[in-house]
């Protein structure tokens, strides 16, 4: 075998002396580098390398950056890259910018001697490290397809499971029976019309749905009670808003939900609860939800009052802004007539036609 140098470039002494000893056994030469700029030192020198060995990620610098500069001064030697992660879109990338060949790290010493006598046989092995790059792309694809699908399928496990909690809610308050729904349409209605991005529509949404849940642990004689409360009672009842956000915090999918659920009480004025937050210390998924949870509030059947027009409810809830709630939502909301509200809600509670 002829003694081909090879330069090992790695920022982990331990892990390059291994790679070292491996191709001294195997009657190659190693030079080790720790860093991008010995590497570059040692290509400079009088004697040539037949290979390059290269960690991606380098301390002192990026190492797809060096790659680059290794292809361009460097275009004869190939460079197989190894990584301490198993990234594929790493080996891509770093495929599609000139490297031979990607090994991941720990590499058994079979593996490591195979992808080097590939990358010293040039004519074979670059037809290799395309064909290489092919499989890895659609390998992305496979994979990406299957996250894909796994993601959507576990959204609507959770969005199912969801729905029942504000269902079993509904049934426990029956004060507030089909709240939870409408409210929820109306967010939806609203957070569009501020051209909130879809993905952040679905996440209000949830915290729409799941505003009341801290109420499954309020007592039903509070809950149930037809008349006025008492004060101690209604400082039981303000509890729901953090026993909701301490049912939800610790699921990580429901994070940001849980802090529509505990700042939708919040007054724009500062003069709600249960923290007192102010204006843009309010999340603004919680802004939007509070004209929400106004709108329906005011147009739905209490025991104590008559529901009243969407007409009223907009002249209640312009009347709050920049009190209760925020004028930029205020705004986006008197955009849309209350024809829109009305049939919304007329829509909701159409019962389910039976199969």
């Amino acid at each position: 075998m002829a003694f081909e140098r090879i330069l090992v470039v790695d920022d982990q002494p331990e892990a390059g002396e291994a790679i070292c000893a491996t191709l001294i056994q195997a009657g190659f030469i190693p030079i080790f580098a720790e860093d991008g700029v010995a590497a570059l030192n040692y290509l400079s020198g009088r004697s040539p390398f037949q290979l390059i060995l290269l960690e991606i990620r380098l301390r002192d610098r990026d190492g797809l950056a060096l790659l680059d500069t290794l292809r361009t001064s460097y275009p004869e030697t190939p460079v197989v890259v190894i990584s301490r992660t198993d990234d594929v879109r790493t080996a891509i990338s770093a495929m599609k910018r000139g490297a031979f060949d990607y090994l991941p790290k720990p590499a058994a010493a079979k593996d490591l001697l195979a992808a080097v006598e590939s990358a010293l046989q040039r004519p074979k092995g670059e037809r290799k490290g395309s064909k290489q790059l092919h499989t890895l792309e659609r390998l992305v694809e496979a994979r990406t397809e299957m996250l894909s699908r796994v993601i959507a399928d576990l959204e609507r496990s959770y969005d199912i499971t969801l729905q029942a909690l504000g269902n079993a809610l509904d049934l426990k308050d029956t004060e507030t029976e089909g709240h939870s729904k409408r409210v929820t349409a109306y967010t939806i209605v609203l957070a569009r019309a501020m051209q909130i991005e879809p993905a952040e529509v679905k996440v209000i949404a949830r915290g729409a749905f799941l505003h009341d849940i801290g109420k499954m642990a309020t007592p039903d004689a509070i809950l149930s009670k037809p008349g006025k409360l008492t004060p101690d009672e209604q400082a039981v009842m303000r509890e729901h808003c953090t026993r909701g956000y301490t049912m939800l915090k610790k699921i990580p999918f429901l994070e940001k939900t849980a802090e529509i659920v505990f700042s939708h009480q919040e007054h724009y004025d500062g003069s709600g609860y249960s923290r007192g937050l102010k204006g843009d210390e309010i999340p603004l998924v919680a802004r939007i939800f509070s004209v929400a949870d106004a709108l329906d509030a005011i147009t739905s059947d209490r025991p104590y009052r008559r529901a009243q027009s969407f007409s009223d409810a907009r002249h209640e809830i312009e009347r709050c802004s920049g009190t209760q709630f925020d004028p930029a939502i205020v705004a986006a909301y008197r955009s849309l007539p209350d024809r829109l509200w009305e049939e919304l809600r007329t829509e909701i509670e159409q019962p389910v036609a039976a199969i």
